[in-house]
């Protein structure tokens, strides 16, 4: 049964400073006003003469196989073998050219939801209220629409008011199938969705519902349904995707969500978003870094949940220009999935990145599959770019399938345990894991009797593009730093399982690895011979200071000269070739250096020079103002979510077992605060400072334990007042140790 349309909402709008406003639609997909849930997602814009919703499902992807991925010289050793010969065509034919030239596996779009402006007229007030998930538009006479996406449930709401003309909606299907030449296309604009084969999908017009069914391939379909109701001057309706991957079904999720009724619908959604803004928050002075800040933390609250699949290059928001999207939607685990879950530990947020982990703990058998055949050994590797199911997709192969990517991506499982302090995670899902990935790397890490690694070329990505001059006959200080990390982080973690023996093995395997390769003035190079000297935008050679940690400005000078050098370098040389992901690292890397300005700076550049008027990241410089030689716009979302991080960074960090409040802000930032930042060991952090003068730090120990806090400078002279403790508080220096019960918030003044 169809919902009232006399049902009375009390839309609750909570208005910031960091809504986005305008006065008018987009006028471009990528420019749309984002709502999601991580399964499906909209963006609202103006094609033509019509308000469109661009509606997405994260399962909708086309996954034939790659055939070239495949058969007897599918092979690392095959690959090593023609670099050996100097003679690399061959596997830039058998695993390069087939990501370039054919339209899949591949992300595929939806469908979109279109209502006529002939007779509303343009809207002239346009606003996301970011509290809320809620898109708002307004037009002079009096019409309003509020439109969300559930933020539990696969539909998405519209609701028109003081409607002064009858108006429905039509139901838009992507142009699989028309006549013309559909062209060749690339990875980065998108390949023609011509050019994937389909027949094309049926529409099915009802008085008040619209269906629409589209085959893709090998037995793949999708289904987009659409209910409403419109009386007197009210129109109410519901959307909803689904997937032959899924138990869902489209008409059914609309049905159901008619017969909740929206209110209660929108009361259940307004539960889950207050929830979400209630685990952190922070307040700066800097109204334009305030304002990225909060909206990349709604996009990560839009993309990500505990059962959804992991933050692809676009998420729910893929492409609506009747193209593949850019990079074909997929999963680059090079660097793009692990920057997208950075803000999710000191922003409180490890139940929305549990689905990241999750899924890498579910497809383990896939790659499992994959390491034995392509790397002939046991253990896990990822391959660094691939489909919603784990399987690999080819590409640039010294990044796309390079030896070390599961490396960092154990990190996430190292991160989430030492964020939340939980033993069971790090018994069942961390250690286990990441003993695999040490395992696999162990037999690369080998050397024979002939002083010959079995790991005789490296990678870094992704320099010297696909070419054979990106195959580095010295191990690079990418691989290095991740394989380092890797049985430091496995030993850890099996002393902290009392596996002592393992926790030996690992150290001693460690150990083994020879030092970072460093220039003459002491700057990370990318290897042996190979000085950071070109402009570019992976930051691959100084993995070890950030994210890894390997290098630390707490490990005394050697560490910060080598810090301080490869900072000056990337400075130097400049950013000509980088994107905008490469100021938020370079962000990230100055917090870390306690270089505030520095970090301030490179993250609003980010924010003024890279980021489209929706906020959403564009990789090139859309100022043209020298920021960087890429132009280009590809929407991706991974230097969202590193700006996010970035500025965590700058208010609290936690990585070397000292939490420092405040450690990376400008000096004008006089007046700042933030509320339950996540720190290592699982302590949520409250901290406020008036005047340049921190006035105040809570402490709440989820798990108890030793908290080890650094004053800041403003309260190191004297004793300071820490209450609401029973356990032991002594001092050392400028160090704070608590001993602290589970539970029991810390106040220190």
């Amino acid at each position: 049964m169809l919902c009232s349309c006399q049902e009375n909402i009390d839309w609750k709008e909570k208005p910031s400073a960091s809504d986005l406003q305008f006065v008018q639609l987009a006028k471009s997909w990528d420019e749309g006003i984002p709502l999601g849930n991580a399964t499906v997602g909209a963006l609202v814009w103006q094609r033509d003469s019509a308000l469109r919703f661009s509606l997405d499902r994260t399962d909708l992807w086309d996954l034939r196989p790659t055939d070239s991925i495949s058969g007897a010289n599918n092979r690392f050793s095959w690959v090593y073998s023609h670099v050996q010969k100097g003679d690399y065509l061959p596997v830039q034919k058998k695993f390069d050219w087939p990501y370039d030239q054919l339209p899949a596996p591949s992300k595929i779009p939806g469908a979109a939801l279109e209502f006529p402006l002939g007779k509303l007229g343009e809207p002239n007030d346009i606003r996301l209220y970011l509290n809320n998930a809620l898109c708002e538009a307004r037009w002079n006479n009096g019409t309003t629409l509020k439109t969300f996406v559930h933020a539990t449930e696969p539909v998405g709401w519209f609701v028109f008011e003081n409607l002064y003309d009858t108006i429905r909606p039509s139901l838009i299907a992507p142009q699989y199938n028309k006549s013309g030449d559909s062209g060749n296309g690339d990875p980065v604009t998108g390949a023609d969705l011509r050019r994937l084969g389909y027949k094309q999908g049926t529409v099915q017009t009802d008085e008040q519902e619209i269906t629409y069914h589209q085959p893709g391939w090998g037995g793949f379909y999708y289904d987009v349904n659409v209910r409403w109701k419109q009386k007197g001057k009210k129109l109410y309706g519901v959307w909803s995707v689904s997937s032959s991957l899924s138990s869902d079904k489209a008409s059914e999720e609309t049905m159901q969500a008619l017969e909740r009724g929206v209110a209660s619908d929108y009361s259940d959604h307004m539960d889950y978003w207050n929830n979400y803004w209630q685990a952190s928050s922070i307040s700066i002075p800097d109204s334009v870094l305030q304002k990225q800040y909060d909206n990349e933390m709604y996009k990560f609250g839009s993309a990500s949940r505990e059962n959804s699949s992991p933050i692809s290059l676009q998420a729910v928001w893929t492409a609506d220009n009747g193209k593949l999207p850019p990079w074909k939607g997929d999963y680059h685990h090079d660097l793009n999935t692990q920057l997208s879950y950075w803000p999710s530990y000191m922003g409180n947020h490890l139940q929305e990145e549990m689905g990241y982990l999750n899924t890498l703990w579910n497809q383990r058998e896939v790659y499992k599959k994959y390491t034995k055949q392509y790397f002939e050994c046991d253990g896990i590797n990822v391959p660094g770019v691939c489909t919603l199911t784990g399987e690999p997709m080819g590409g640039w192969i010294q990044y796309a399938m390079s030896p070390t990517v599961s490396a960092w991506l154990s990190q996430h499982f190292y991160l989430h345990w030492k964020y939340s302090a939980d033993n069971v995670f790090l018994k069942e899902r961390a250690y286990p894991f990441t003993k695999d990935v040490a395992t696999f790397l162990e037999q690369l890490s080998k050397v024979d009797k002939q002083g010959v690694r079995r790991l005789s070329i490296s990678s870094s990505p992704e320099i010297f593009d696909n070419s054979i001059k990106a195959w580095f006959k010295d191990m690079t200080n990418y691989d290095l730093s991740l394989m380092k990390f890797a049985f430091k982080a496995a030993s850890e973690m099996a002393a902290a399982l009392q596996l002592n023996d393992e926790a030996a093995h690992w150290e001693k395997v460690g150990k083994q690895l020879p030092a970072f390769d460093v220039d003459k003035e002491g700057s990370l190079t990318f290897a042996k011979g190979f000085p950071y000297k070109e402009s570019h935008r992976h930051f691959s050679h100084a993995m070890a200071i950030h994210p890894l940690g390997l290098l630390d400005y707490s490990q005394g000078e050697e560490s910060q000269n080598i810090i301080n050098a490869t900072l000056k370098r990337l400075q130097n040389v400049g950013p000509d070739w980088w994107c905008g992901y490469s100021y938020s690292w370079y962000g990230n890397m100055k917090a870390r250096a306690f270089d505030g300005e520095g970090a301030a700076k490179a993250l609003k550049t980010f924010a003024e020079c890279f980021c489209l008027p929706n906020t959403f990241h564009a990789n090139g410089d859309q100022t043209n103002s020298g920021k960087s030689k890429f132009t280009y716009r590809p929407f991706t979302l991974e230097g969202n979510f590193a700006f996010a991080s970035g500025i965590q960074e700058m208010l609290m960090q936690s990585h070397t077992g000292v939490i420092r409040i405040f450690p990376a802000v400008p000096a004008s930032w006089q007046d700042l605060s933030f509320q339950n930042l996540r720190a290592m060991g699982a302590f949520l952090v409250s901290a406020e400072q008036k005047g340049g003068k921190v006035q105040q730090i809570s402490i709440y120990p989820e798990q108890g334990g030793t908290c080890r806090i650094a004053l800041p400078a403003s309260m190191q002279r004297g004793e300071p007042t820490v209450s609401g403790n029973k356990g032991n508080v002594t001092r050392e220096g400028e160090v704070l140790v608590i001993q602290t019960q589970k539970g029991e918030k810390i106040v220190i003044n």
